[in-house]
Formats: C-alpha cells, sequence, structure tokens
C-alpha cells in the first residue's frame, strides 16, 4: 500500500488517466528502470491542468531530470509560451532536450543546466507558474526567491511535501529518507503555511502537493477554496482496502 494514497486508489485514478501519450509513456517506464525521481501521471495531469487553469504562458521548472513533468507542462502552453526548466545533470539535461523534441514541444521549452540557486538569480519574472521539485534542502533557501519570481496570483507547485509520509511524526515505523531531506521538507511546509505572501492548500495524491496562489490577484481565489474543498473530502474519506471484505 502507498504512504499516502492506498494503491487501489492509485490504480483507479490511473485508470482514468487519458491525457498520456506514447512518449510520455516511454519516458516513465524508463524512469522506473532507472529508479529516476519522476512525478506519476496523475501528478503530471494534474500540472497540465493547472497550466490550463492560470492560462499560464510563462513557466518555470525547478528540477527537469529527463523531462517528464516538463512535457506534462509544456503541452498545455500556448504555442508561443515558454517553460524554462533547470537541471544540475548534463546527461539528463541532454536526455531531456531530446524527450521534449520527441514530444514536439522543443519550441516552448528552453533547458538551463547548473545549479538551480544559481540560475535562478539569473533569469527574469514574473512567471503565471512554477513547478519546484529539485534537492529538498534547497526548498527553504529558494522559497523566496520564487515567490519574487512569480506573478500576482500566479501558482507556485511544489513536490514530495509528504515525503511518502515521513514529515508527518509517528506515521511511519521505520523512516528510509535522509532525516535532513525530511526536516527541510517539515520546515519548509511551516514556511509555505504561514508566508505572509502565500495562500496554501496541500493536496494528498501521490507524495504531496503543495498548491500556494500569490496574493495580490483573486482570478484563482475560486479554484483554490475548490482545492482545499477536495482535499478536506479526501482527508475524511474512508479508503480501507478491506471496507468492503
Amino acid at each position: 500500500m502507498g504512504q499516502i494514497v492506498p494503491d487501489l486508489v492509485e490504480r483507479y485514478l490511473a485508470s482514468l488517466n487519458r491525457q498520456s501519450d506514447g512518449v510520455l509513456d516511454e519516458i516513465a517506464h524508463e524512469g522506473v528502470r532507472e529508479h529516476l525521481p519522476l512525478i506519476n501521471a496523475e501528478v503530471g495531469a494534474l500540472l497540465r491542468v493547472l497550466t490550463a487553469a492560470c492560462g499560464a504562458r510563462r513557466v518555470l521548472e525547478v528540477g527537469t531530470a529527463i523531462g517528464y513533468s516538463t512535457i506534462w507542462i509544456a503541452g498545455a502552453l500556448p504555442p508561443d509560451g515558454l517553460l524554462i526548466t533547470m537541471e544540475t545533470s548534463e546527461e539528463r539535461a541532454r536526455r531531456a532536450r531530446a524527450n521534449v523534441e520527441r514530444a514536439g514541444l522543443s519550441g516552448r521549452v528552453s533547458v538551463m543546466i547548473g545549479d538551480a540557486e544559481r540560475l535562478i538569480a539569473k533569469v527574469a519574472g514574473p512567471f503565471d507558474l512554477i513547478f519546484q521539485d529539485c534537492d529538498k534542502k534547497l526548498y527553504g533557501p529558494m522559497l523566496d526567491r520564487l515567490v519574487e519570481l512569480l506573478r500576482p496570483g500566479g501558482l507556485l507547485v511544489t513536490d514530495n511535501v509528504l515525503w511518502d509520509g515521513e514529515v508527518v511524526p509517528g506515521h511511519v515505523s521505520l523512516p528510509r529518507k535522509d532525516p535532513a531531506d525530511t526536516r527541510a521538507i517539515a520546515d519548509y511546509n511551516v514556511r509555505l503555511s504561514a508566508h505572509p505572501q502565500l495562500i496554501t492548500s496541500t493536496i494528498p495524491l501521490r507524495d504531496g502537493l503543495a498548491l500556494c496562489v500569490k496574493r495580490g490577484a483573486r482570478e484563482l481565489n475560486p479554484l483554490l477554496e475548490s482545492l482545499e474543498r477536495s482535499t478536506r473530502a479526501l482527508r475524511a474519506a474512508d479508503f480501507n482496502e478491506n471496507a468492503s471484505r
């Protein structure tokens, strides 16, 4: 069973996802074979929905890997849209560029190689959506700069904020994650919830996604309120696999 969402529920959600394609499926299989830190297709579909919902034209992604999440997001951009994505590994960046080319999206994607903390100091905003999925110890140090780069009403989406449940005290009896990463994510979650410029809701999908709207525009308030209601409903639901036995 998954630590956050039970396997039966994840399989059910996967059965409803019709947005993937051959290129995305091949990249996902590569990720499984190589144990790469990729999102899954359900998170990818959510990223695509959020990109479309906020009418994004400029997107920043921190943590490219081999371009799987990049393709999910870029697929919702208009033809003249731009996604800037950052990756520390030259080899992964090369593969990401090739995968984006295969997906027919190279005209909308720019892959930058280097340390993300330095790179975000050089890029110019504003961005409509930012997807944060890099080294977990960098989540906290990068937060204020990412908020600065985000337009009012823009979305900051952060992956892995539940960290297989290990950020929840006592939830996992035998933790397997790096304790430093776990502390970094737990501290980051507290900062998000208290940040004066952000309205935040956490979605318990896959490994947990934090969705933050930058204050200063009201366009996305209905969307955020709907997500908050959905989160409360998920928390209240009984996903016990043995309930019907």
